[in-house]
């Protein structure tokens, strides 16, 4: 503000007055901004989000101040779909990702740049904890994923979504049905309107289209189902992470920005009502309704079995196969190491 004003001021102020109205701009400023800018002075920690139910983590995190106490400035960039927000990881616009991001998005940027980032938790789901449906209209005769064969589906924006939808499909015996990416906040109105036929999305969209009688959820948990072989399988389809080049620059904010983000997760699991409200304003759900969205589970970088590798590279090698990803891509190299 204060070489703004110089600029504009006449060239007959006299240095006094030129230091005078510097200290009332900069005065002025310093009021204005907000306060968490003004008492944490580190770097600006850029995490990009998608705004689904699976980033609970972070929106509970920054709404309950856990970031504040630690010291941290963190922004929060809300983006369209996953895809968008690996890209800004890539092109040095976020230092990280919230849950909810898509992991093969991730993968994507990995290839590109090898070394891009690293995953401190993930967002593991199946039909306990839902977080991947299909849904159709309320009186739709459809009653299983076998029945959209020739139909038009919608899916999430992005390589990930569609990939995985048109899987689920094809291991249900829907062939020939066409998918359409659609941003996830239309899916609802796009079943419900008949311009498409079911929509594979993710919570909290099944949720708000049940409560509001549009739609209902034809079938949920579907990739632990259909592309990992278990219902019960933990599919990892979002993770949080952080850029290589921020966990390098930044180590003493990177260890205190994950122990706060652990502590969303740990409200989430130990207070799950109350971390619930904390979906309002970051994701389409709000008030009454947070209270009937399936939770994602959430595993930490120190929490991972061998299993869960096993099951995250099994997602992964989907991609691989079907040429998505250039090249197989391994799991347990991505993750975080503390």
């Amino acid at each position: 503000m204060s070489r703004n004003t110089d600029r504009l001021a006449p060239h007959t102020f006299n240095a006094t007055r030129r230091r005078l109205l510097r200290g009332a701009a900069l005065g002025a400023a310093t009021l204005a901004a907000p306060a968490l800018a003004r008492a944490q002075p580190g770097p600006v920690i850029r995490i990009g989000y998608w705004p689904v139910a699976a980033g609970l983590p972070f929106y509970a995190a920054i709404e309950k101040g856990y970031f504040k106490e630690a010291g941290l400035n963190v922004e929060a960039l809300k983006f369209a779909g996953a895809q968008q927000v690996m890209e800004a990881m890539l092109a040095g616009r976020a230092d990280g990702s919230a849950n909810g991001t898509g992991s093969a998005n991730l993968a994507i940027g990995e290839i590109a740049s090898p070394g891009l980032f690293k995953i401190f938790a993930s967002n593991p789901s199946n039909a306990k904890n839902v977080l991947d449906e299909f849904i159709v209209a309320k009186d739709s005769p459809i009653q299983s994923i076998a029945d959209l064969k020739g139909k038009k589906v919608g899916s999430g924006p992005g390589i990930q979504n569609a990939t995985l939808a048109k899987a689920v499909l094809e291991r249900a015996g829907a062939t020939g049905a066409t998918v359409v990416e659609l941003a996830i906040s239309q899916h609802v109105a796009a079943v419900a309107a008949g311009q498409l036929d079911a929509c594979y999305t993710l919570e909290p969209t099944g949720t708000v289209g049940r409560l509001n009688g549009t739609t209902r959820v034809l079938e949920a948990g579907v990739i632990a189902k259909y592309v990992l072989g278990d219902p019960m399988a933990p599919w990892f389809g979002g993770s949080a992470s952080l850029t290589t080049a921020f966990l390098k620059k930044h180590p003493e904010e990177s260890r205190k920005f994950i122990a706060a983000y652990a502590r969303g997760i740990e409200l989430i699991r130990n207070q799950p009502n109350e971390a619930r409200p904390y979906m309002k304003g970051y994701t389409a759900i709000e008030g009454p309704m947070t209270e009937a969205v399936p939770l994602a589970a959430y595993t930490l970088y120190n929490e991972f079995s061998p299993s869960d590798i096993q099951y995250f590279q099994k997602f992964f090698d989907l991609f691989a196969d079907k040429g998505i990803f250039a090249q197989k891509v391994d799991v347990a190299s991505m993750l975080y190491k503390g």
